[in-house]
């Protein structure tokens, strides 16, 4: 599986690359039918805290999932963002019997 980051409007830590992929390369151990995962960072314009938000594609043949999550941090929204997939994914696999 392959992991592609961007990140918009900001120059990113080398920990939070790590993390990125660290947390986002787990999610092979649910499907091994994912062939990428796209991941985009980005700082909104805001007066809150919780601007930070995380998208995070992953690629399957016939269905892509998606999940977008918004925290004050991109650590936190990359957990929560991988949780949700993890999900999405064992429900895709039980739905298609994989």
């Amino acid at each position: 599986m392959k992991i592609h980051v961007q990140t918009l409007d900001f120059n990113p830590r080398q920990e939070l690359l790590d993390f990125v992929d660290e947390k986002i390369g787990k999610l092979e151990r649910f499907s091994d039918r994912i062939i990428e995962c796209r991941v985009i960072l980005r700082v909104e314009k805001s007066d809150k805290r919780d601007n930070k938000v995380c998208e995070v594609r992953a690629v399957i043949p016939g269905n892509d999932l998606f999940v977008k999550k918004q925290y004050e941090s991109f650590e936190e929204g990359i957990q929560k963002a991988t949780d949700s997939l993890e999900r999405q994914i064992k429900e895709w696999k039980l739905k298609n019997g994989n």
